[in-house]
């Protein structure tokens, strides 16, 4: 057998092993379906005629339209973890929608990532004579059957060639039977002027992904001022949310409180990827974001580290000396780093850990005691060994010379170690 006889005997056995994707085969099908019959064996000729040429071209070119077809290009400046996982995979969307915007930029939809906790848009911003990384767009949300979904965070990247912006934006979940969706967004002009845009897309929601882990949790964390009740958990394969209420008086006390929750699955913490909170009539709702779940997953558990806690002080400090040394209070400490006189006002300069609110300040001069009027010249600094320290200028409207300092109560990020166990099914 010569050499092209081989070829093309190794060529012929190629073609019969390779097959149509199935979406290909459904569509043709769909379209016999709905073919009349006095027609169809003429269509039958023309889908046979389509499938040769379809198997030729894959045949030949199988992975890369494989490859292009299913997974999103150019993006790994700004997908990491476990979406750049999915996408590897090729678990997204392909959009492939675009619209002009001023001065000869243009917005590309390039696909979705989508399930039960949100839905991951990934766009393109192109303009060969360079894009203005000061107009950004404002992408604001997306709208569809029964959807009105607004963003949660996003992050973009910049070339250097500075003529294309990539860029990820995640949102609320979409309803499952929207099959066009409306991204809504602003883009913002040198004047700080806004043009309301919107561009439409196909949406396959057949192609969202399921939920893998979910379950009603109903348990309750009591803190110094009130109670965190913990409510469900939905693992899909881009995020993992936990949603609940909670009822505490000084939650807005202390910045980022809910970072001290942590979600650890097979004993290794899961990165938490942010969190929120919705304060209505009924109460406040909140919702913690983390990574992915593993996906062998044997252990679950929730642990409040961390929370907004008070402690209660009626400490009185006196101002005939400062400087000295750190004045501890609470398990916390103090530095007043000076004190000086501004007409009718007196000003206490004083530093804390970041954490730190101070509850029921006042001055006391004289036998008279003078409430704390505001707070000023806050500012933070990390130290040599990674803490944080918060400095801020106390104004008390008075004359009279400082005596001491009086703090009732302090709200700060006190160590709980609460732990929620979450059953799971092995």
């Amino acid at each position: 057998m010569s050499k092209i006889e081989k070829q093309l005997k190794k060529g012929k056995a190629q073609l019969r092993a390779v097959t149509a994707p199935k979406e290909l085969e459904d569509r043709l099908s769909k379209a016999l379906d709905h073919t009349p019959d006095r027609r169809r064996k003429s269509r039958v000729w023309l889908v046979a005629a389509a499938l040769a040429f379809f198997t030729l071209f894959i045949g030949y070119h199988y992975n890369t339209f494989a490859f292009y077809g299913k997974k999103l290009i150019g993006f790994e400046e700004v997908m990491t973890g476990t979406l750049q996982d999915l996408n590897e995979q090729g678990m997204g969307q392909i959009i492939d929608e675009s619209t002009d915007l001023t001065e000869g930029s243009r917005l590309y939809i390039d696909g979705v990532m989508a399930d039960e906790n949100q839905l991951v848009l990934y766009y393109t911003i192109k303009n060969p004579d360079g894009v203005d990384n000061e107009n950004l767009l404002h992408l604001r949300s997306i709208t569809g059957f029964l959807t009105n979904s607004y963003t949660v965070s996003g992050t973009a990247w910049l070339n250097d060639s500075k003529t294309e912006i990539k860029g990820m934006q995640t949102f609320y979940p979409v309803n499952a039977f929207s099959k066009k969706l409306t991204l809504h967004f602003s883009e913002i002009l040198d004047n700080e002027k806004q043009i309301e845009r919107n561009i439409t897309f196909t949406y396959n929601p057949n192609k969202a992904f399921r939920a893998e882990f979910k379950q009603s949790l109903k348990k309750t964390v009591k803190v110094d001022k009130g109670e965190v009740r913990f409510q469900s958990i939905i693992a899909s394969p881009t995020i993992t949310m936990i949603k609940g209420r909670l009822k505490v008086e000084n939650f807005d006390r202390v910045p980022l409180a809910l970072e001290g929750i942590d979600l650890i699955a097979n004993g290794q913490p899961l990165e938490q990827l942010g969190s929120g909170i919705t304060t209505s009539l009924r109460g406040s709702e909140f919702e913690l974001r983390y990574d992915a779940l593993p996906d062998q997953l044997e252990s679950l558990q929730l642990v409040m580290k961390e929370f907004v806690g008070y402690q209660p002080l009626n400490e009185k400090i006196s101002l005939a000396e400062i400087g000295n040394r750190p004045i501890e209070m609470g398990g916390k400490t103090l530095d007043i780093q000076n004190i000086h006189r501004e007409k009718d006002q007196i000003k206490v300069t004083i530093t804390t850990a970041e954490d730190v609110m101070l509850e029921g300040v006042s001055l006391e001069s004289g036998g008279e005691v003078t409430p704390l009027q505001t707070t000023v010249n806050q500012k933070e600094s990390k130290q040599a060994n990674g803490d944080i320290l918060k400095e801020r200028t106390l104004v008390f409207k008075t004359e009279d010379p400082p005596e001491h300092l009086i703090i009732k109560g302090m709200h700060y990020m006190k160590e709980y170690q609460e732990k929620v166990e979450i059953p799971v099914s092995k």
